[in-house]
């Protein structure tokens, strides 16, 4: 009963909020690490990707905790943002931000773009559902593979929109895991209160090293550093 209760308290949400985001922190470093084998060549690549796909029901296990997160993660919020609506119906005339940043205003919208672009992403490169090229498949633009997804990196990321959205979606999880990052361990209570609330050194570094970690690779490919 007292986890029923925690639940459906305010602290509760937020506490569920800030743990499943901290699982997707990890989650995305680790994919990052990942991601960035690209530049050491196609073996290593695909030896990586053949490596995961061994793992089996390890994988599965691994797929379906991130799914939980995340769906915890986005239930939580838009919980929490009615419960917020419902305490003030009538929005302020006028807003002067004073220790907010631009990453937590933009937290919702931002939410709701890369909850799009992790559906395009899986469909993208998981499933290979949607595969976009300008024409039909050829040399540049091969079938999508199972196996070669090295070559599935390099196909992908010749087509101009692609490389923009995920350029634009990395933006936006940059400011995510900025203010994320900082506020779910303060939510959790692992750090103690700054007077410089703005000052946010570890969640700025981890949101960089991502940010250029994922943007990294599509820039490269479009641009020739990786053929």
């Amino acid at each position: 009963m007292w986890l029923l209760t925690l639940y459906r308290s305010t602290v509760g949400k937020k506490a569920i909020m800030a743990v499943t985001g901290l699982l997707l922190v990890v989650f995305v470093i680790g994919h990052m690490a990942g991601n960035l084998q690209v530049f050491v060549g196609a073996a290593r690549m695909n030896g990586y990707a053949a490596f995961l796909k061994s793992t089996g029901e390890l994988l599965w296990v691994v797929r379906l905790g991130l799914l939980a997160a995340v769906l915890l993660h986005i239930l939580m919020a838009l919980q929490l943002t009615r419960i917020k609506a419902a305490a003030r119906p009538v929005d302020y005339q006028k807003r002067q931000p004073q220790v907010s940043t631009v990453a937590s205003r933009t937290m919702r919208w931002g939410g709701v773009l890369l909850l799009v672009f992790i559906v395009f992403h899986l469909l993208h490169f998981t499933t290979g559902t949607i595969f976009p090229w300008a024409s039909a498949p050829d040399a540049l633009h091969p079938e999508f593979s199972h196996t070669d997804v090295y070559g599935n990196v390099m196909s992908a990321f010749h087509t101009p929109w692609v490389v923009l959205f995920y350029v634009v979606a990395m933006l936006f999880l940059l400011l995510h895991l900025f203010h994320g990052a900082w506020s779910s361990v303060r939510t959790l209570g692992l750090t103690t209160p700054s007077r410089q609330p703005m000052k946010r050194h570890v969640a700025t570094v981890v949101a960089l090293v991502v940010w250029l970690g994922f943007t990294a690779v599509p820039v490269a490919v479009f641009f020739g550093v990786i053929r």
